[in-house]
C-alpha cells in the first residue's frame, strides 16, 4: 500500500512516517499547498497514493479572527479540493481535526464522543470543522480524526516550539509564567498519536474518531507537571482566560474520548502524565544525540 503523508515535516508528520506500513510518500508544501489548489492535483498525481494522511493545517489561532480567508483558503477550501481530487484519484483521505470544533456548549463537563454535535467559538475552529466535513463528505471511506493540544520532539526546536517547550524556555529565562487554569482538555503527545494513526490506517477506519491521550487537565496543570517532572523550579500562577486575553476564544471544556477506537481494535492512549514523562525522556534523548 502506499500511503502518503502531508504535512510530513511537521511534529506529527515526522513521527508518523516510521510508524506506517507500506511504502510511505512524504509530501511537503512544496509538493502540495492547500493555501494553492492548482498545486494539489499534480502533486497527488505525482504520488498516486492509495491512502493520503493530512496533518498539514492553518494552525494560527489568534491570527484566523483577523485572517479569516487564509484560515478557510487552507483549512476548508483547501481540504475540500483535496478532498475532490483523491476521490476522483481512488485515493482515500485521513483528515487530522481539531477539539477546538467544540465549545459553544459552555455547560459541559464529561468528555465529548464522536457523537456529539459540534460547536466552535473561534474562526480558526469553524475552518477546521469545516474541512471535517467536506473530507468526509466527500466519500464514505474517507476518515477524519479528531486531536487535541500537540506536541512531540520535532516540535521542540526552532521558532515557538510547542507548549512544553515554550514552558521551559520562559522558566529557563527566569521569568513569571501566568498559565490558564480555567480551558480543560487533553494534550497529545505526537508519537502516541501517530501510532494510532497507523493503526487506524490499518484498520481502514472511516467516519470520525477522536485520539487523544487519557485523563484531563488545565493548561496551568499541564505546565506544573511540566516543571515537576522535569525538575524546574518556575514562577507559576494560574489566571482566567479572559485575563490572559487571547484574539480567539478557546473552549472552556474540550476534553475528547472514543466511542469507536475500540471498533478498530486500537487500545486507549496512555494517560497524559505518562506521555508527558515519555516526552521527557525522548527529549532528553534526541539532544544528548
Amino acid at each position: 500500500m502506499r500511503i502518503a503523508v502531508l504535512g510530513s515535516a511537521g511534529q506529527l508528520g515526522r513521527d508518523l512516517l516510521p510508524r506506517l506500513a507500506g511504502e510511505i510518500l512524504p509530501l511537503t508544501r512544496s509538493d502540495v499547498d492547500l493555501a494553492n489548489p492548482s498545486t494539489i492535483a499534480p502533486g497527488i498525481a505525482k504520488s498516486k497514493p492509495d491512502v493520503l494522511v493530512n496533518c498539514a493545517a492553518y494552525n494560527f489561532v489568534d491570527r484566523a479572527e483577523s485572517e479569516q480567508d487564509a484560515a478557510f483558503a487552507t483549512n476548508a477550501w483547501g481540504v475540500r479540493e483535496l478532498a475532490r481530487v483523491c476521490h476522483d484519484g481512488g485515493t482515500k483521505l485521513v483528515h487530522v481535526s481539531t477539539d477546538y470544533v467544540f465549545g459553544l456548549d459552555e455547560t459541559r463537563t464529561s468528555p465529548l464522543t464522536e457523537t456529539d454535535p459540534p460547536g466552535p467559538v473561534s474562526v480558526y475552529g469553524l475552518s477546521k470543522l469545516s474541512g471535517e466535513y467536506v473530507a468526509r463528505a466527500a466519500s464514505p471511506r474517507n476518515l477524519a480524526i479528531r486531536t487535541c493540544g500537540l506536541y512531540g520532539v520535532w516540535g521542540s526546536g526552532g521558532k515557538g516550539g510547542n507548549f512544553v517547550e515554550t514552558m521551559l524556555r520562559v522558566a529557563g529565562q527566569g521569568k513569571p509564567l501566568r498559565v490558564v487554569g480555567d480551558q480543560r482538555c487533553t494534550p497529545t503527545y505526537t508519537a502516541d498519536l501517530a501510532t494510532a494513526i497507523a493503526a487506524l490506517v490499518a484498520a481502514d477506519a472511516t467516519g470520525l474518531v477522536h485520539v487523544t491521550n487519557s485523563g484531563d487537565c488545565t493548561w496551568y496543570e499541564f505546565a506544573a507537571e511540566i516543571f515537576q517532572l522535569a525538575g524546574v523550579m518556575a514562577d507559576l500562577t494560574a489566571i482566567t482566560a479572559a485575563q490572559f486575553g487571547a484574539a480567539a476564544r478557546r473552549p472552556a471544556y474540550s476534553v475528547l474520548t472514543s466511542i469507536r477506537l475500540a471498533e478498530y481494535g486500537v487500545p486507549p492512549l496512555r494517560h497524559w502524565k505518562q506521555a508527558l514523562a515519555a516526552y521527557l525522556a525522548e527529549r532528553a534523548a534526541k539532544k544528548a544525540e
